[in-house]
């Protein structure tokens, strides 16, 4: 490769690393390892081809600078755990909200697709939900209790269950952004239409006021998360379908990281979603003021920490 399409190929990535030298404090670790690590690997290339020109003084000095600042930051926050969901995290979804507001029109639309398929088709509900948990759910109706399914097993046993599968639930959903995003967004929009139909079996049963409230005591949360965790799934299927000035395998390996990242910082939310699911839920005619405040908190919790918050810390230059 001539030096001229050698610089021109990357000098974008150059002056990205020269404005994140400047402003090291803007940095984390992690990424100032990841930009030295990308300068080293042209600073050989351009050793080998170029061994005596200005572009590799001026990488080898890049390169210096970028390792001086990793060891000026190996004395990193005390408490690394608190810095991960404080700051790293909300960096990551910063970054990411294209791919979260592309799930979440997703979500949306493969809901309603759910809900109209279920209103005009009678056999949907049963062929999506299946029919040992429709004929279940009816005799629960009967019974006076269309939510009765979160009280038969004991707290702590559902506890566990739910929580794990959440958690994996949300790992598959990441890892299928592999496919170039097609295994994520096929996830996402299968869940979403059931969802729908899930909605639309209630009404037609004239118990959607009883049973959404309480269906959403955990699911505001649980279903957001699940949104949060596809927007991960598509940052790394993204990853490899535009890298950009990046190699495939660099773009991959940044993609991978914010998205691991995303789903990391989703365990804590999956974990509360399972307690309310597992604790409160089962008290399906408590006051509707109190579902409404459980609810409600839930959401603006969720909002907050996956939008909000990032755009705040953005805004006063902490990411």
């Amino acid at each position: 490769m001539k030096e001229a399409a050698f610089v021109k190929r990357n000098k974008t990535r150059w002056e990205e690393f020269e404005k994140v030298v400047k402003n090291p404090s803007q940095a984390s670790p992690d990424r100032l390892a990841e930009l030295f690590i990308q300068v080293t690997d042209d600073l050989s290339f351009a050793r080998t081809q170029y061994p005596k020109s200005r572009t590799t003084e001026y990488l080898n000095s890049l390169a210096s600078k970028v390792h001086g600042e990793i060891y000026k930051n190996k004395k990193e926050e005390k408490n690394r755990f608190v810095h991960f969901w404080k700051v790293e995290v909300p960096a990551a979804m910063y970054a990411s909200q294209r791919p979260l507001f592309y799930a979440f029109v997703i979500f949306i639309v493969a809901a309603a697709m759910g809900a109209v398929s279920a209103a005009y088709d009678d056999t949907f509900v049963r062929l999506i939900l299946g029919d040992q948990y429709v004929n279940m759910t009816l005799e629960n109706i009967k019974a006076g209790n269309p939510t009765q399914v979160y009280s038969s097993s004991s707290e702590m046993d559902m506890f566990v269950q739910i929580t794990l599968n959440n958690i994996l639930v949300s790992f598959r959903v990441f890892v299928f952004g592999v496919i170039a995003s097609v295994g994520t967004g096929y996830y996402l929009f299968s869940n979403a239409l059931m969802v729908g139909a899930f909605v639309t079996f209630f009404y037609n049963e004239n118990q959607l006021g009883q049973a959404l409230p309480v269906i959403m005591l955990h699911g505001t949360i649980e279903l957001s998360s699940i949104v949060v965790a596809a927007a991960a799934g598509f940052v790394m299927g993204n990853s490899l379908l535009f890298p950009g000035t990046y190699s495939w395998l660099e773009s991959f390996k940044a993609g991978a990281v914010r998205g691991l990242k995303i789903i990391m910082g989703l365990v804590p939310f999956f974990v509360l979603a399972g307690f309310i699911e597992s604790f409160v839920t089962r008290y399906a005619f408590m006051p509707a003021v109190l579902k409404m405040v459980i609810i409600g908190g839930s959401a603006f919790l969720m909002i907050f920490y996956f939008v909000v918050y990032p755009l705040h810390l953005k805004r006063h230059g902490r990411i």
